[in-house]
């Protein structure tokens, strides 16, 4: 599936952290007293859910620490009918160390990205936090342990029927594979699946939070989980402690639009990542941006036309390259290492340091999907983590963006104005263009998703929340940062980081300072305040 996933980035940096000299803005912040109840919480059933109490115990698994915590909480299947079906959502914590004030919650994003093994691989990035909080992380349902989806055989149908040049040519019969693949996601991803999405997700976290024993949500998200914040906010207004959204997502924007945005990020990241390289005498491309940019589309085109094989025995084409880049692109640390992966293609024909960067897609033989553990109570029980089937990821990411989009063009309607989009999508990049317009077509075959994202969460009445946007974002423009703060209303206070790469916190020692500071000691800064840009990755390529 070819479209882009909104992650933390891979690679993290260390930060300096400590108070700085902040404006207070006491308005809001959190309380020490139990929040009142409101009647969405309140109703038959759902009492047993939120006086559970987590058991925490040592993770299993080669590569967790040793110092990382696992459990679960166990939630309702369906919200509006509390006493049927349940299952078991996987949590991860690393315990605080200084004076304990509570649990901060983190998400990643994605969607379709797995908080614990997140956590687990980049825990040091939040160990400034564990001064304070537990900092806890969770596998959303349908994502890692937590009932995973998946597609099956279908995932590689999906990536077939999006990956060539067929869209454009036959629209009407790969939307007929689409949608016989998307009935085979339902048979594979079972009974979670009409009950996947942000609204459910959200709810989860209220769970999380009372059995976690916190009187209000704390809370720290990135990309995707921006969304998921605001989402929680506007259900539970008055349980929204220390929030911060990262890279924030649209939440209003059809998934066309969203689409067009992404190629516009991207080819921006691409064309300040050329001028970064051109400068170093190393770089693949030439010495002048303006022939850079035109030998990345030209090595496209040819990689298209005549793909080169893989190690793996499979051929590397134009939209593998465009992938890669894609994904390279979402953190200037990794700079260098593109420009070394270019190199490799460029002069010897290997593609394998650019295949490093893929994450998005199968590329691997889909297996047979082991289904959920039963508990033996009739509730879904956490999954082995080695049977958590290897299309999750995309496929969850599907089947979470759909729940939320309440769009659903007709074929007739995707047809007729396929090849207008194709030249919007072109005019916005002509490097990331034709790879990102498959976005338009995910949802098709698929129930539509809920109004409830695009229509009721603005105008927030909650504590003050910390909005970080950053201008070189190639996942989530800037202009997503403002427009979603004004749609939020008074709460939302916004941070311009001037900088480059996906979100800000593991790519700024100003943003990490700010977000920390917030968090721990309820200091804002001012609203539209900034942080300037960082020096370019180590400077261990071009000169910067």
């Amino acid at each position: 599936m070819q479209v882009e996933l909104e992650t933390w980035p891979s690679v993290r940096r260390c930060a300096v952290t400590g108070v700085l000299g902040l404006t207070l803005l006491g308005l809001g912040l959190p309380g020490t007293g139990p929040p009142r109840a409101s009647a969405r919480d309140t109703g038959p059933g759902l009492a047993r859910f939120y006086d559970q109490r987590i058991a925490w115990s040592a993770c299993e698994g080669l590569e967790m620490p040793k110092d990382l915590q696992c459990g679960k909480v166990t939630v309702p299947l369906d919200y509006a009918h509390p006493g049927g079906s349940t299952l078991d959502v996987a949590l991860a914590r690393y315990r605080a160390t200084g004076d304990p004030q509570g649990s901060v919650l983190l998400n990643f994003g994605g969607p379709g990205g797995s908080g614990v093994n997140e956590l687990a691989a980049g825990g040091k990035e939040f160990m400034h936090l564990t001064n304070g909080y537990d900092v806890v992380t969770f596998d959303p349902r349908g994502v890692g342990r937590s009932s995973p989806v998946t597609c099956g055989p279908a995932s590689l149908k999906i990536m077939e029927a999006t990956g060539s040049d067929e869209a454009a040519a036959e629209p009407a019969d790969v939307l007929n594979r689409l949608r016989d693949a998307a009935d085979e996601c339902a048979k594979y991803s079972g009974p979670v699946l009409p009950h996947i999405g942000t609204v459910d997700a959200a709810r989860d976290m209220e769970v999380m939070r009372r059995a976690l024993g916190d009187g209000r949500l704390n809370y720290l998200g990135f990309s995707y989980g921006t969304r998921l914040g605001a989402v929680y906010a506007a259900q539970f207004p008055d349980r929204v402690g220390r929030m911060v959204l990262d890279g924030v997502d649209t939440l209003t924007e059809p998934l066309a639009e969203q689409g067009l945005a992404g190629a516009r990020g991207q080819q921006t990241a691409l064309d300040n990542f050329l001028d970064w390289c051109v400068r170093d005498v190393a770089c693949p491309l030439g010495r002048d941006a303006r022939n850079a940019r035109d030998e990345v589309e030209r090595l496209v085109a040819s990689l298209d036309s005549e793909p080169v094989p893989t190690g793996f025995g499979e051929p590397f084409t134009g939209q593998d390259l465009v992938g890669a880049v894609g994904q390279a692109l979402y953190s200037q640390e990794l700079w260098p290492s593109l420009e070394r992966a270019l190199a490799q293609l460029v002069e010897n024909g290997d593609p394998s340091g650019l295949q490093g960067f893929s994450s998005g897609g199968v590329t691997f033989p889909v297996r047979e999907p082991v289904r959920t553990a039963d508990r033996g109570d009739g509730g879904a029980g956490l999954t082995d983590e080695q049977d958590v089937p290897m299309d999750n990821l995309p496929a969850a990411l599907m089947a979470i963006n759909c729940a939320d989009d309440p769009d659903r063009p007709t074929a007739k309607e995707i047809t007729g104005s396929l090849d207008r989009l194709r030249a919007r999508y072109e005019e916005a990049s002509p490097v990331f263009g034709r790879y990102r317009l498959t976005q338009v077509l995910m949802c098709y075959g698929r129930p539509r998703g809920t109004d409830y994202v695009r229509d009721d969460v603005k105008d927030l009445d909650t504590a003050k929340m910390l909005l970080v946007g950053t201008r070189g974002d190639p996942a989530t423009p800037y202009r997503w940062t403002t427009q979603t703060a004004e749609r939020l209303g008074s709460p939302a206070v916004v941070l311009d980081n001037h900088g480059e790469g996906h979100t800000g916190y593991a790519s700024s020692l100003c943003v990490h300072r700010k977000v920390d500071d917030f968090l721990l000691y309820g200091t804002l800064p001012p609203d539209g305040s900034s942080c300037g840009p960082e020096d370019p990755a180590n400077s261990e390529g071009g000169s910067g």
